[in-house]
């Protein structure tokens, strides 16, 4: 199969299977922003300024800066839009503080044996270093950042439900890894980082491009509620399993590699279940 990315300039038919695929891919995302009030004028505007983006970063030839008639041509967009387009900043919004610093303490917390009782599961960690010293909440935050208290963590975790306080008064994380259960900010921009990489990995392989990325799924339907349960507890055991010794691996080569020269490399490993009850043709 062909790995030539570049669009077909003067092909106006695209795949039928493609379209089908685009449309089963944008119902649930149109569903939830239809939900949050943003509406078809506003997101074409976004797509259009992202199709120019696209154009522009991704479709260089030989080298050479893009003109804005190559990328009129390459996105249809209007010349007019794309000059516009490209004096204006279209700058990503950086993590919030409580994701970026979050997953690393718990990424700390669920990979290094300090941490990690017998079985390899992390324990509930006392809040202060008064208290359990090396083994604190405190002295967690400490290892990762000595700008921020961990007073301030906590109760920010506290209100998105990454942790939660037992009745000995440890601090307890919730999940083996920092998925926010509240914090509709920090949930919005997961939701935007691994879609993105699940697409573009989706998409790299659809494409020809080689080495092929994981992409896997079970598909199963006929199936009644209790089994359902019963898979959806299973899914959630064998995923955190899968994420928890990839996590703990991933944390023991980065800081083995932090210092090489071509560590510029990063990576998204993620699993996911979703069920939905089917309507019946009558």
């Amino acid at each position: 199969m062909s790995t030539d990315t570049s669009p077909k300039i003067g092909s106006h038919v695209p795949s039928p299977a493609l379209i089908a695929a685009l449309r089963r891919l944008l119902r649930p995302l149109i569903k939830l922003l239809l939900v949050n009030g943003i509406t078809y004028p506003f997101l074409s505007n976004l797509l259009k300024s992202i199709y120019v983006e696209v154009a522009r970063e991704e479709f260089i030839l030989n080298g050479k800066p893009q003109t804005d008639s190559r990328i009129s041509l390459l996105s249809g967009v209007h010349r007019k839009d794309v000059k516009r387009l490209g004096e204006e900043s279209q700058q990503e919004q950086a993590a919030p503080l409580t994701i970026s610093l979050g997953a690393k303490l718990a990424a700390l917390w669920t990979s290094n044996d300090l941490y990690l009782d017998e079985n390899g599961h992390h324990i509930p960690l006392p809040r202060q270093a008064s208290e359990g010293g090396a083994k604190s909440f405190e002295s967690l935050v400490s290892s990762v950042s000595k700008d921020i208290r961990s007073r301030v963590i906590l109760d920010e975790w506290l209100r998105i439900g990454v942790a939660h306080i037992d009745e000995q008064d440890r601090v307890c994380l919730n999940t083996d890894a920092f998925i926010p259960e509240n914090g509709y900010d920090e949930k919005a921009y997961y939701f935007g980082q691994n879609l993105r990489d699940h697409i573009a990995a989706g998409a790299h392989n659809l494409l020809g491009q080689k080495p092929a990325f994981l992409d896997r799924s079970v598909y199963y339907d006929k199936l009644s509620p209790e089994s359902m349960a019963e898979l959806a507890e299973l899914s959630k055991k064998l995923g955190m399993q899968a994420l928890v010794a990839v996590n703990k691996r991933a944390k023991v080569l980065q800081e083995l590699d932090v210092a090489k020269p071509d560590a510029n490399q990063r990576i998204n490993f993620g699993v996911y279940y979703f069920s939905v009850e089917e309507k019946v043709s009558k």
